[in-house]
C-alpha cells in the first residue's frame, strides 16, 4: 500500500459523490475521517426523507428510496443480504437476509420479493451470526460459526433452499457437507463464479480473499485484496467494489466505491459518501442496488436511524458509471 496515495487530496468528480478535501460538518469530526483519510461526502442537513432520525448526507438522500420492509425485525437482527436471480424459474429475482436470533436460537433465511415487497418465505438455519450470504453456481455460502482462528462459510444447495423456502412456516434447512474454513466471512458476496469473502475490522483497513466457486460449492483461494475499515457488505458490478462499512449505533454509516480488483483502495478513483446508521448487506437485483440494516432489530431502537426497511438505488446512480 502507498503511502504517498493515501495523502492524495482528491479534489472532485461529477455527480452526487462529489468528494472534497476540505473540512468536514460537526457531525462528520465526531465520526472521524471515513478511511485514514479517504474523505466522504457529509454535507446533509435536516431529517432523512424516508427514514428516521438525521438525515445521512445529501448524495445518499438523493439517491436512495426507501424499499421492501424486512419481516421478523421484533425477535432477530438482520445481518447478510443477496440476490438470487430467477430464484424460482420464471426471471424473478428473490432478496435474501440472514438474521440472527438470541444464543441457542436457529438462524433465518428471509425471502422477500424485491418487485412487489412480498415475504415470500423463511427458512431456519443453524446458529450463527450469518453476516453474510452469497449465491453462485447453483450453491448458497452463508458465513457458518467461527473455527478457532478461522472463519466458516456454510453452503446450502439451491433447489433444497427453493423447496424449503415454498413449504411455508420455517422449516430447517440443514447445510450440505462441512462448513469450509477461510480467513474471514464477516461479509459475504460474490460474482459469476467467484466468492468474495473478508474480515469487518474496526481498529483500520481489512483483507478479503476471492475464490473460485467449484459445480461442486468447493473453493478454491484466488487473490487478497484491501477493504475499507469497518466494512459490513459488498456489492460487485460489472466494474466496481461496493462497500457498506458502519460501526456504532450513533454513528452514520459509509459507502465506498472502489474500482473492481483493486487490491489498494487508496486511489483518485475512490468514492465515498454518508449513508444511515448501522448498514450491513448490498445486493443487486434488477439493476437496483438494496441495502441492509441493522438498526432495525429490536435491540438497537436507540439507533441514530431507526431502518425497518431496505433501502434501494438505481446501480448507476451509486458508481456514477
Amino acid at each position: 500500500m502507498s503511502n504517498l496515495l493515501r495523502k492524495v487530496a482528491i479534489t472532485a468528480v461529477s455527480g452526487a459523490f462529489l468528494l472534497s478535501t476540505a473540512a468536514t460538518t460537526t457531525a462528520a469530526a465526531e465520526e472521524g475521517d471515513a478511511d485514514q483519510g479517504i474523505k466522504c461526502e457529509t454535507q446533509a442537513g435536516g431529517d432523512g426523507p424516508f427514514y428516521s432520525g438525521p438525515s445521512a448526507s445529501e448524495a445518499y438522500d438523493k439517491a436512495f428510496g426507501k424499499g421492501p420492509a424486512v419481516p421478523g425485525l421484533d425477535k432477530y437482527t438482520p445481518q447478510g443480504l443477496a440476490s438470487w436471480h430467477d430464484w424460482d424459474g420464471s426471471g424473478n429475482d428473490l432478496l435474501l437476509v440472514t438474521s440472527y436470533g438470541e444464543k441457542g436460537q436457529d438462524a433465518r433465511i428471509i425471502g422477500i420479493d424485491p418487485k412487489s415487497g412480498k415475504h415470500v418465505g423463511t427458512v431456519a438455519i443453524a446458529e450463527s451470526h450469518v453476516g453474510g450470504i452469497a449465491v453462485g453456481k447453483g450453491w448458497a455460502f452463508v458465513q457458518g460459526k467461527d473455527s478457532g482462528k478461522w472463519d466458516t462459510i456454510r453452503k446450502y444447495k439451491l433447489p433444497d433452499l427453493r423447496k424449503a423456502m415454498k413449504q411455508g412456516g420455517t422449516p430447517y434447512l440443514k447445510q450440505f457437507g462441512q462448513a469450509r474454513e477461510v480467513y474471514a466471512a464477516s461479509f459475504v458476496s460474490s460474482y459469476g463464479s467467484t466468492l468474495y469473502a473478508g474480515k469487518f475490522n474496526d481498529g483500520g483497513r481489512g483483507k478479503m480473499y476471492s475464490y473460485k466457486i467449484g459445480n461442486d460449492g468447493s473453493l478454491t483461494t484466488e487473490q487478497e485484496y484491501e477493504v475499507p475499515t469497518k466494512t459490513q457488505g459488498l456489492l460487485v458490478t460489472d466494474g466496481k467494489f461496493v462497500f457498506t462499512t458502519s460501526y456504532g449505533r450513533g454513528n452514520r454509516s459509509n459507502i465506498f466505491v472502489v474500482d473492481k480488483g483493486a487490491t489498494d483502495i487508496d486511489r483518485p478513483s475512490t468514492k465515498c459518501f454518508r449513508a444511515p446508521s448501522m448498514a450491513e448487506g448490498i445486493a443487486e437485483s434488477g439493476g437496483e442496488a438494496f441495502v441492509l440494516y441493522e438498526s432495525g432489530s429490536y435491540k438497537y431502537s436507540d439507533a441514530r436511524n431507526v431502518i425497518q426497511n431496505l433501502h434501494k438505488a438505481s446501480v448507476p446512480a451509486i458508481t456514477n458509471a
